[in-house]
């Protein structure tokens, strides 16, 4: 319409009697308009095909797919667009797709990466498009209510299971005792040039005139106890997945490890006070058990009493156990009540204490200063890192064995370190 408006005009100042031509433009872009919103194609024929249920991992990509459809005979366009709004816990990346019409049927798939367990929504989505002359638009709003379930990424933790134990498989399924990698004894051998001369049975080889070998086999049903703070520090992001699901993902993993050496695995996890606690388990089932459990781990914004927290798992602690805790402290003066308490647990038990690395602190310390402003950050951060490794310092000279790695390295570095504990017989 704005457009034949200089037509217009310019024929008015000619003919005195041009200014209808105004007039007649504007009723027939209207024409146009009604046309082309009747060539579009109806609203009422747009149904939404059954949406199918969408199940997510936090900090895995994944995607959610609708289908529309055109009913009937009618016209209809050649794309439509759509967008969606959701929970903003499920993490979309793209809220808005536009796709051509394939025999009447157009395919979105909206991607997303969760940044939190639990079960959120994905509410409403509109659906737009536009007739053959770009005159008319039409737009239906459908009602999703379309929960989708925030689980553990137990599927990141197999694959990665996977990948780590790769090397130690064996083409068919044959016996193995394990012989000689452990302390235990087992039975007593003929010696053979180059067993270990410690391993020699003096009193025996005299008896028997002749010289014989103890043998050992690895020890197994050692108890670890993996205990995950679930506070407040913990509930904090990092690298778009909060530190819990992180300890979650190398809790898993160890226990797979643990289970599968022989072991038994369980899970205990804590804020102000107690709140999962399985005992070690064992069996076929138990890492499916644990899967489960894990999953229930809730986030909270309680600061962690360690205190009250691992005075009630050492009360349940009928033997000797491999203690993995994993945690986070902001200062020395959050600390020293953690240490306080993990010094009586290592009293009886053994302490693996993780923790993730600071990137962040790290970064500002590393930073080339440009302002005034970004000396006084990194001397801060400095600090906090001088305190941060006083108080792990002050954890191994404890006994406790520490783990500090990068937030995506938690999991290997644990299982690692677990692996290495075990081959020096320190469980």
């Amino acid at each position: 319409m704005a457009a034949g408006a200089p037509v217009a005009l310019l024929l008015g100042v000619l003919v005195p009697q041009g200014w209808q031509v105004a007039l007649a433009w504007v009723l027939a872009v209207v024409v146009l308009t009604v046309i082309d919103a009747a060539c579009a194609g109806s609203r009422k024929a747009l149904r939404l095909e059954p949406l199918p249920s969408v199940l997510a991992a936090v900090g895995r990509p994944g995607s959610a797919e609708v289908i529309v459809r055109f009913d009937g005979s009618g016209p209809r366009p050649r794309e439509v667009e759509a967008a969606v709004a959701a929970d903003a816990r499920l993490g979309l990346t793209t809220r808005s797709w536009r796709m051509p019409l394939i025999e009447r049927r157009a395919r979105f798939d909206f991607p997303f990466t969760p940044e939190r367990r639990g079960v959120v929504d994905m509410e409403t989505m509109w659906v737009r498009w536009i007739g053959p002359l770009a005159l008319a638009a039409k737009q239906k709003t459908f009602a999703l209510d379309l929960p989708v379930a925030v689980l553990t990424d137990v599927q990141a933790v197999r694959d990665q299971a996977i990948r780590l134990f790769a090397r130690d498989a064996m083409f068919g399924v044959k016996s193995q005792a394990q012989l000689g990698e452990g302390s235990e004894f087992q039975a007593l051998t003929d010696y053979q040039p180059g067993v270990d001369r410690r391993a020699i049975d003096w009193k025996q080889s005299a008896r028997h005139a002749t010289l014989l070998a103890k043998e050992h086999h690895t020890e197994r049903n050692h108890n670890v106890i993996m205990a995950l703070d679930c506070g407040r520090v913990a509930s904090e992001p990092v690298g778009g997945m909060p530190r819990m699901d992180r300890f979650i993902h190398a809790a898993l993993l160890l226990s797979y490890a643990c289970l599968r050496s022989g072991d038994r695995a369980g899970l205990f996890a804590f804020d102000n006070v107690a709140r999962i606690n399985t005992g070690p388990l064992s069996g076929l089932n138990a890492q499916s058990t644990l899967q489960t459990i894990a999953g229930r781990i809730d986030y909270s914004t309680h600061e962690t009493n360690y205190t009250l927290a691992l005075a009630t798992l050492a009360s349940g602690l009928k033997r000797r156990s491999l203690v993995v805790v994993f945690t986070d402290f902001a200062d020395s003066t959050s600390a020293e009540l953690m240490i306080e308490s993990l010094g009586r647990l290592l009293r009886r038990h053994l302490i693996l204490f993780v923790v993730m690395r600071d990137e962040e602190l790290e970064s500002l310390t590393a930073a080339e200063p440009v302002e005034p402003e970004d000396v006084a950050r990194s001397v801060v951060a400095g600090g906090l890192l001088r305190e941060r490794e006083l108080v792990l310092t002050r954890l191994r000279r404890m006994g406790a064995h520490i783990v500090e790695a990068p937030a995506d390295r938690v999991g290997p570095d644990v299982l690692n370190a677990y692996l290495d504990l075990k081959r020096r017989d320190l469980l």
